[in-house]
């Protein structure tokens, strides 16, 4: 009996020129600091699909919450990757904070 297993997959960003392979059985997309999106983790998409990857800012009032922001300040909800098909999300939540007396 013999055994196949695929090669690597191919990722690429649609925004920026970066590239990463990953090996055969991953299914995982990997994420990367997106330089066209003010280096937000950014998911990569497989070569040969189209999508389009945008950030979505938020659009609460922020307070004295810790939330994710771009190399501008602005604070960051979440990393949309839309496809023919559908849409994947990579949320950004907010965490409070707490002080111990």
């Amino acid at each position: 009996m013999t055994i196949i297993l695929g090669g690597p997959t191919e990722w690429y960003c649609p925004n920026c020129d970066s590239k990463a392979y990953t090996v055969a059985g991953s299914t995982k997309s990997p994420f990367h600091p997106c330089g066209k999106l003010g280096a937000i983790m950014s998911p990569l998409v497989r070569v040969g699909e189209k999508a389009k990857v945008e950030a979505v800012e938020r659009q609460d009032y922020v307070g004295s919450e810790l939330v994710q922001t771009d190399v501008d300040g602005r604070p960051v909800m979440s990393v949309v990757v839309t496809r023919d098909e559908g849409q994947d999300c990579a949320v950004f939540p907010g965490v409070a904070k707490a002080e111990r007396e």
